[in-house]
């Protein structure tokens, strides 16, 4: 089992193959993630279609409440038992019956009222909550051996996933599992 600076070290190079800017980005929401949620477990998989990082109480992936997730272009938080969660701004994206997102265009984003009741709602309707004691961990689950590109094509026509053709698109066919986009 790596020790957790071997974990951090792992997830600073999954990072590192990302845009500086997407890597930054990324970097900023974790640490309000990490302050928003103190005792939860990230859960790392680096996958075939993005870099997932799963807030849970336990190491059960089944049981994370959310996850980030970093594409090429941008960074996204997902809602991982958005089913039954009540979205009255209609903010939640994507057609998963499982799971949905919110593209974080800042940091400041995850401050935002619509996505703070999302966030309170999703934690107070968690299967398991988190422990008010326990104790951060960062543990990477797993590594997928293919991957797709981690930075835009040369010709992406911007970093703003708004401006793309499907921006719920992660350019790829496959459905993720849940907390693993």
């Amino acid at each position: 089992m790596p020790k957790a600076k071997d974990a951090e070290e792992e997830l600073a190079s999954f990072m590192a193959k990302f845009t500086p800017e997407i890597a930054s980005h990324a970097k900023a929401i974790r640490a309000e993630m990490r302050e928003l949620y103190p005792t939860a477990l990230e859960l790392v998989y680096d996958n075939y279609n993005a870099l997932a990082i799963g807030y849970g109480p336990t190491e059960r992936s089944s049981e994370a409440i959310f996850s980030i997730a970093l594409f090429p272009r941008w960074v996204s938080l997902f809602f991982l038992h958005s089913a039954t969660l009540p979205d009255p701004d209609k903010i939640l994206c994507g057609s998963g019956k499982v799971a949905k997102h919110v593209v974080l265009t800042s940091t400041a984003r995850l401050k935002d009222p619509a996505v703070q009741t999302l966030m309170r709602e999703a934690t107070a309707r968690a299967k398991v909550a988190f422990d008010p004691k326990g104790v951060h961990r960062l543990i990477v689950k797993s590594i997928s051996a293919k991957q797709r590109p981690r930075r835009p094509a040369s010709n992406a026509s911007s970093a703003n996933p708004a401006n793309s053709a499907n921006p719920d698109d992660n350019g790829g066919s496959a459905k993720p599992a849940p907390g693993q986009p």
